[in-house]
């Protein structure tokens, strides 16, 4: 059988030309790309008109207001200035009054109240003195004042007998002065022990006999003791 083909109409022998071609084409339209310059074009148009017809705008500028200033001090007082020609009258009429020897002046005696601190010393030139302790000075004076007071104290203490039924015993401490006067005050328990002991050593203490007060410089002053009431069972 013949064959129909043409062999110069066979495409495949071309195929590699028309590649090769689009490759080159292609290859220069990207060239062509890259070189490719772009210019702006910038439009500008005159604008024709009378700038005087702008009207300005005021900015606003902020001021700080300074805060008022403080409102003067009240006058108490007026002071008024008058010339050296011109008699200032006094409000205080002072009248006259006619003295001669024969008038007699009425004088007004003031008298001071002297009030006198009675507070109570511990120890002064002259303590107070008890019994046969009035003849003593000194440091004699005081400890015989003081042996009389044990004395009385013991001799005249009754021991309550339900604190002894009980066996309550013990010390309590007692504070007086001897005023002035050589009398006997404000005598307070210091140190209690029991209810029935701190009444009867208060008791004991309050009937002491008058002392022969102590003094200070040669007058009479109040000194303050404390004294133990000793209550023992034997």
């Amino acid at each position: 059988m013949e064959k129909r083909k043409n062999e110069n109409a066979d495409i495949e022998k071309s195929r590699m030309s028309w590649r090769a071609l689009g490759f080159v084409a292609s290859l220069a339209l990207l060239l062509a790309a890259f070189t490719w310059t772009s210019y702006a074009i910038s439009v500008t148009s005159k604008l024709d008109f009378d700038t005087s017809l702008l009207e300005e705008e005021d900015i606003p500028v902020n001021i700080i207001q300074p805060p008022p200033p403080p409102p003067p001090p009240p006058q108490t007082s007026m002071i008024e200035i008058v010339d050296d020609d011109e008699v200032i009258e006094d409000e205080l009429q002072v009248e006259d009054l006619d003295l001669d020897e024969n008038t007699e002046i009425e004088t007004i005696e003031v008298i001071e109240e002297v009030v006198e601190d009675d507070t109570p010393f511990m120890i002064v030139e002259h303590m107070p003195a008890l019994g046969p302790c009035k003849d003593m000075r000194g440091d004699e004076r005081h400890q015989c004042t003081q042996m009389e007071i044990i004395k009385y104290v013991t001799k005249n203490t009754k021991y309550p007998p339900i604190a002894k039924d009980a066996g309550i015993q013990g010390t309590v401490f007692v504070y007086f002065v001897v005023d002035k006067n050589g009398d006997v005050k404000d005598a307070k328990v210091l140190r209690e022990v029991d209810p029935r002991l701190d009444k009867e050593a208060l008791r004991v203490i309050q009937t002491l006999p008058k002392f022969e007060p102590g003094k200070q410089r040669g007058k009479p002053v109040s000194v303050q003791y404390t004294i133990p009431v000793k209550f023992i069972i034997k």
